[in-house]
């Protein structure tokens, strides 16, 4: 007899949180994409339904059931296809308001930095952090926990591809963070991050060191990106070559614009090269 698989459960991140992962594990979304159901009272908003999984919608809804719940407003993070989709699920489902970057199509609630949401018993600050994406929000609740996407994840860092993707966009979001008391960071994959500064810091850190990494490269005579990804990225999982290939350009569009490096134009399209040998 076939055991029925068991129905993923929500973790209780906090008095006010609970995370419930998507289905959708990968070499880019971990376990899956974490959706959040925030508030303990009557009424919950939903941050980041997923992708367009119907099942993974089904159990957001019977999680709120469970708690006695209704939902009256859905938040997403950004565009990407694992986090997005489902938000249009979930909208035909409860018909509540959508909010996000109002580059997006068919937004309710269109944001825009520093905006407070006041909810039953909480508020929500949207802030505009692109670089990961270029209509990327962030979510800081009660001034402290910060729901934080695709910015920072709980293990690993994230992918950087333009031309949506900006490293001086995304060092610059990073950057923006130390503003705010954050005492907690629940990201959109992987668990909770209980060290924010020092998870940060280590971003920011991971970002410089690749960066040298790339100057090096190009002093190596490396001219593309595909060669660069070949000596910078040891024993790579061949599924992450094009997202290595778009974090190594991010940088170099990022050096180019400092005018530490110049693109120079072949045959075969073009090529990267230092502008001088003291860079």
């Amino acid at each position: 007899m076939v055991e029925e698989m068991q129905k993923p459960t929500p973790t209780q991140e906090t008095p006010l949180v609970r995370r419930l992962v998507c289905p959708n594990p990968g070499a880019f979304t971990g376990p899956g994409t974490n959706t959040y159901l925030i508030g303990a009272g009557e009424h919950v908003a939903i941050l980041d339904p997923g992708p367009e999984d119907p099942a993974h919608i089904d159990r957001i809804l019977e999680a709120a059931e469970e708690a006695h719940a209704f939902i009256d407003l859905i938040l997403v993070t950004h565009h990407h296809g694992d986090h997005l989709p489902g938000a249009y699920l979930l909208r035909d489902k409860v018909h509540a308001p959508l909010a996000t970057h109002g580059r997006n199509r068919s937004v309710d609630r269109p944001l825009s930095h520093g905006q407070r949401i006041p909810l039953d018993g909480f508020t929500l600050e949207a802030l505009f952090t692109p670089g990961h994406a270029g209509d990327h929000f962030c979510y800081l609740m009660n001034d402290q926990w910060l729901f934080s996407g695709d910015l920072i994840v709980g293990r690993g860092t994230v992918t950087i591809r333009p031309p949506d993707g900006d490293m001086d966009e995304y060092l610059a979001s990073l950057h923006s963070l130390r503003a705010y008391g954050i005492s907690t960071i629940l990201p959109g994959h992987w668990p909770r991050v209980d060290d924010p500064q020092a998870k940060i810091t280590e971003y920011i850190d991971h970002r410089m060191e690749r960066e040298r990494e790339v100057i090096a490269a190009l002093r190596a005579g490396d001219r593309t990106p595909p060669t660069m990804v070949k000596r910078i990225y040891v024993a790579l999982d061949p599924r992450l070559r094009a997202a290595a290939q778009g974090s190594v350009t991010s940088h170099l569009i990022s050096l180019q614009r400092r005018g530490m490096v110049r693109v120079v134009h072949t045959e075969n399209g073009h090529e990267y090269e230092l502008t001088s040998r003291d860079v």
